[in-house]
Protein backbone atom coordinates (compact mmCIF):
# COMPACT_ATOMS: atom_id res chain seq x y z
CA UNK A 1 0.00 0.00 0.00
CA UNK A 2 2.81 2.40 0.89
CA UNK A 3 4.56 1.63 -2.37
CA UNK A 4 1.42 2.49 -4.36
CA UNK A 5 1.07 5.81 -2.55
CA UNK A 6 4.75 6.57 -3.13
CA UNK A 7 4.43 5.67 -6.80
CA UNK A 8 1.39 7.93 -7.19
CA UNK A 9 3.24 10.82 -5.51
CA UNK A 10 6.29 10.38 -7.75
CA UNK A 11 4.08 10.22 -10.85
CA UNK A 12 2.25 13.43 -9.90
CA UNK A 13 5.51 15.22 -9.15
CA UNK A 14 7.03 14.11 -12.44
CA UNK A 15 3.93 15.21 -14.37
CA UNK A 16 3.93 18.65 -12.76
CA UNK A 17 7.64 19.15 -13.50
CA UNK A 18 7.26 17.99 -17.09
CA UNK A 19 4.31 20.35 -17.60
CA UNK A 20 6.20 23.28 -16.10
CA UNK A 21 9.07 22.83 -18.53
CA UNK A 22 6.91 22.69 -21.65
CA UNK A 23 4.58 25.60 -20.96
CA UNK A 24 4.93 28.49 -23.40
CA UNK A 25 5.94 31.92 -22.17
CA UNK A 26 2.99 33.96 -20.95
CA UNK A 27 1.39 36.11 -23.61
CA UNK A 28 1.63 39.85 -23.16
CA UNK A 29 -1.43 41.56 -21.79
CA UNK A 30 -3.75 43.38 -24.17
CA UNK A 31 -2.67 44.52 -27.59
CA UNK A 32 0.98 45.19 -26.91
CA UNK A 33 3.42 45.72 -29.74
CA UNK A 34 6.49 43.49 -29.96
CA UNK A 35 9.47 45.72 -30.74
CA UNK A 36 11.51 43.09 -32.59
CA UNK A 37 8.83 42.16 -35.12
CA UNK A 38 6.40 45.09 -35.36
CA UNK A 39 5.91 46.77 -38.69
CA UNK A 40 6.65 50.44 -39.20
CA UNK A 41 2.91 51.18 -39.30
CA UNK A 42 2.33 49.32 -36.03
CA UNK A 43 5.07 51.28 -34.29
CA UNK A 44 3.61 54.52 -35.60
CA UNK A 45 0.32 53.80 -33.80
CA UNK A 46 2.12 54.56 -30.52
CA UNK A 47 1.80 58.13 -29.22
CA UNK A 48 4.96 60.07 -30.02
CA UNK A 49 6.34 57.55 -32.52
CA UNK A 50 6.39 58.94 -36.04
CA UNK A 51 8.16 57.84 -39.19
CA UNK A 52 11.65 58.83 -38.03
CA UNK A 53 11.44 57.11 -34.65
CA UNK A 54 9.75 54.02 -36.09
CA UNK A 55 12.55 53.69 -38.65
CA UNK A 56 15.18 54.17 -35.92
CA UNK A 57 13.58 51.44 -33.80
CA UNK A 58 13.56 49.04 -36.75
CA UNK A 59 17.22 49.77 -37.54
CA UNK A 60 18.22 49.22 -33.88
CA UNK A 61 16.76 45.71 -33.67
CA UNK A 62 17.06 43.27 -31.98
CA UNK A 63 16.13 44.37 -28.47
CA UNK A 64 16.61 42.21 -25.38
CA UNK A 65 14.36 44.47 -23.29
CA UNK A 66 12.03 47.36 -23.99
CA UNK A 67 14.13 49.61 -21.73
CA UNK A 68 16.74 49.64 -24.49
CA UNK A 69 14.60 52.24 -26.27
CA UNK A 70 15.84 54.76 -23.68
CA UNK A 71 19.26 53.18 -23.07
CA UNK A 72 20.10 53.44 -26.77
CA UNK A 73 18.66 56.98 -26.89
CA UNK A 74 16.01 56.12 -29.45
CA UNK A 75 13.30 57.87 -27.43
CA UNK A 76 13.38 60.17 -24.40
CA UNK A 77 12.46 58.78 -20.98
CA UNK A 78 9.31 60.92 -20.83
CA UNK A 79 8.01 59.26 -24.02
CA UNK A 80 9.03 55.82 -22.74
CA UNK A 81 6.89 56.34 -19.64
CA UNK A 82 3.88 56.98 -21.91
CA UNK A 83 4.33 53.90 -24.11
CA UNK A 84 6.08 51.34 -21.86
CA UNK A 85 2.82 49.56 -21.05
CA UNK A 86 2.05 49.24 -24.77
CA UNK A 87 5.27 47.58 -25.92
CA UNK A 88 7.40 44.56 -25.07
CA UNK A 89 10.56 42.95 -26.39
CA UNK A 90 10.91 39.22 -26.78
CA UNK A 91 14.61 38.49 -27.19
CA UNK A 92 15.42 36.69 -30.42
CA UNK A 93 16.30 33.01 -30.08
CA UNK A 94 20.02 32.27 -29.87
CA UNK A 95 21.73 31.61 -33.17
CA UNK A 96 22.36 27.94 -33.88
CA UNK A 97 25.98 26.84 -33.51
CA UNK A 98 27.98 26.76 -36.73
CA UNK A 99 28.10 23.37 -38.43
CA UNK A 100 31.05 21.17 -37.59
CA UNK A 101 33.46 20.62 -40.46
CA UNK A 102 33.29 17.19 -42.06
CA UNK A 103 36.15 14.88 -41.13
CA UNK A 104 38.85 14.60 -43.71
CA UNK A 105 38.77 11.53 -45.91
CA UNK A 106 41.55 9.06 -45.19
CA UNK A 107 44.29 8.97 -47.77
CA UNK A 108 45.72 5.76 -49.18
CA UNK A 109 49.43 5.29 -49.15
CA UNK A 110 50.74 2.79 -51.33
Amino acid sequence: MRFAAFLALVTMLWASLAGAQTRPAPAPAGNQIELNSASRDSLMTLDGIGEVRADAIIRARPFKAKTELVERRLIPESLYEKISDKVFARPPPPAPPPPKPAPAAPTKRG
